[in-house]
């Protein structure tokens, strides 16, 4: 019986000493799921980009808690909260596509990309990744393809920069839903088709031949100048066909009748 208590009270005292050297040992991820998720997110972002200057000194050995709030480009909410608030890489000739690993930065809610030399399309699940943006500054590089229109599930952006692309077809009408939007700037794309009604400057959506509507030139087609003179223009041959062959029928029945 004393054995077994003594066998017992060693037990716990092994278990108690085994948990407390565990709470001694903090490891950066044992604090937060959501500081887990941040620094997965650098690691991803920095494996798929390449990086031939080397702008990106980020290290992931060795973290303490919140260390990484101090990489380059990387400002968290504040001292006490290690969640990535903004994200910075522009101009650093930067190589690859739109990092996939910017899904796993859950509280972000500035993203600037700009000035690098990023390619492909704008991922369509953008806006189930990063939800929370107020900014998103893709601007100088070379993303291709068609605007995505599930843009318009990111409600809190003020600012939308994609300017200075490759980007194709027409702005997805969906993002007139965006009330917030302060800024958006589009120019220097290949766009076509009518804008949405932004409080922005004609200069938004410079050199972008096919674009039109309010403050840019009337779009013309459906509803438009251009459907009105169509069909003013079809109208008029239609008729002017009909007064012919009318004339041609009447003529060859006089001739016809005028011999019998």
């Amino acid at each position: 019986m004393e054995m077994a208590f003594i066998s017992r009270a060693f037990i716990l005292l092994f278990l108690y000493t085994f948990v407390c050297n565990l709470s001694c040992i903090t490891p950066l991820f044992s604090s937060s799921t959501d500081e887990y998720s941040d620094v997965q997110c650098l690691k991803s972002v920095k494996d798929s980009l390449d990086d031939p200057f080397n702008h990106l000194t980020w290290t992931f050995e060795h973290l303490t808690a919140g260390s990484f709030c101090n990489f380059v480009g990387v400002e968290c909410w504040h001292d006490q909260e290690f969640k990535i608030l903004n994200l910075s890489l522009s101009n650093m000739a930067l190589k690859g596509k739109f990092p996939q690993g910017l899904e796993h930065c859950k509280s972000l809610q500035f993203l600037d990309l700009s000035g690098n030399h990023l390619y492909g399309t704008i991922p369509l699940e953008i806006s189930q990744n990063l939800p929370n943006l107020i900014s998103l500054n893709l601007a100088n590089n070379s993303f291709s393809g068609e605007i995505p229109s599930t843009l318009a599930n990111c409600s809190y952006l003020n600012m939308l920069e994609i300017d200075h692309n490759q980007l194709t077809g027409q702005i997805p009408p969906q993002l007139g839903q965006l009330g917030r939007i302060r800024v958006f700037n589009v120019s220097n794309n290949m766009l076509s088709g009518p804008v949405p009604n932004f409080p922005v400057p004609e200069e938004s959506y410079a050199n972008n031949k096919g674009l039109c509507g309010e403050p840019l030139k009337p779009c013309k087609g459906k509803g438009g100048s251009f459907k009105f003179d169509f069909s003013f223009e079809s109208g008029f041959v239609a008729g002017f066909v009909f007064s012919a062959v009318s004339f041609i029928i009447s003529f060859v029945s006089c001739v016809c009748f005028g011999h019998i």
